[in-house]
């Protein structure tokens, strides 16, 4: 087992610099020694912030510092690709945020190089790694609702990102609704078949999002392998807080994961009852994301592969590109073909 993994976080916004903290200060075996961040002096002000004596605005200089052991990776998507690529050629172990890629083909690509080189990759889906969802797992796992039939899930966050942002973001089926595909592959333990996939511009402020073919609500029905079914809501209107919530059906029950409560209190008054809701991603995922870095490094000294891994990636990254295509088309898009057809027997 290696005693200390070696750390350099790969872009400084708000989740790179939640992962650098951990890193540097909650993550048991892992030791952050480099920030990188394009905007000038963002890297060195978060080195100084967190006690790290290597910062740079250049990528390159992680890739080639033999003092880094692993990339934590949290670059605009567009550049997922060329860096897990530069990071599997010289030698380093990499976490990246979702998605992989935007495109499949780069998505095949990135995946040749991490198997050519040998190295690890886990992809931060941190829904897996929530206690909520790693319990309902369990239980799932344990049989406790018998066969899993249906998956419910809800995305719902009120914190429009600015236009710049949906310009880039690849639309709100591979932005948001991703977490949602990859959870369902996940917690049903199967591939999706079929997808079918609509949305629309329910705010007049959001009316710009129409130039990039984007939408503030989306709706995806999915067919799995067995002949489960399951639909995703995603909707970034959502003005009373951070909605997520997941349901799997199954023979003999069913498990629910929802939560928004920020404490877990309920203030009674002759008005009525209320209690504080979840405002933000972070909020609601702070264990998660501490927990899916605890993981990584834990895989690594140990020499054992991720719970989500670069085929992973891919498998939520097809789902997403296959319901964006259903939302222009507006077809019903068919994945692994070759899947098995046959309906539940109950």
């Amino acid at each position: 087992m290696k005693e200390l993994i070696r750390c350099a976080v790969l872009g400084l916004g708000r989740l790179g610099y939640w992962h650098a903290e951990n890193l540097a200060f909650k993550v048991k075996g892992a030791e952050l020694v480099s920030v990188i961040d394009p905007l000038e002096g963002r890297a060195e002000q978060v080195a100084r912030e967190l006690g790290v004596n290597k910062w740079s605005q250049n990528p390159e200089d992680a890739f080639n510092d033999d003092q880094v052991d692993a990339v934590v990776i949290v670059t605009p998507t567009s550049t997922h690709a060329q860096m897990i690529k530069k990071a599997a050629a010289n030698g380093k172990q990499i976490f990246v945020e979702k998605p992989l890629t935007q495109e499949l083909e780069e998505a095949d690509d990135v995946i040749a190089a991490i198997e050519k080189y040998n190295t690890v990759c886990q992809v931060g889906f941190m829904r897996r790694f929530d206690p909520a969802y790693a319990e309902a797992k369990k239980r799932i796992e344990a049989g406790d609702i018998g066969k899993p039939l249906y998956f419910k899930g809800v995305s719902r966050d009120g914190n429009v990102p600015h236009e710049q942002f949906i310009k880039h973001s690849g639309g709100i089926f591979l932005d948001v609704a991703i977490h949602d595909y990859d959870i369902a592959r996940y917690l049903m333990n199967q591939e999706v078949s079929s997808i079918t996939s609509a949305g629309n511009i329910l705010l007049k402020s959001n009316k710009f999002m129409k130039k990039y073919n984007d939408v503030d609500q989306g709706l995806s029905y999915l067919t799995f392998e067995s002949g489960a079914s399951g639909d995703v809501e995603t909707m970034r209107v959502a003005p009373y807080g951070y909605d997520i919530r997941g349901e799997v059906v199954g023979t003999e029950g069913a498990i629910q994961i929802s939560s928004m409560r920020f404490n877990d209190i309920r203030l009674l008054t002759k008005n009525g009852s209320t209690h504080d809701l979840v405002q933000d991603f972070p909020t609601r995922f702070k264990d998660a994301y501490l927990l899916e870095m605890i993981h990584f490094i834990d895989c690594l000294q140990k020499g054992e592969r991720p719970k989500c891994t670069q085929a992973d990636g891919k498998a939520a990254l097809e789902i997403a590109i296959a319901a964006t295509e259903s939302f222009k088309t507006g077809e019903t898009v068919y994945l692994n073909k070759g899947a098995a057809k046959e309906k539940l027997h109950l």
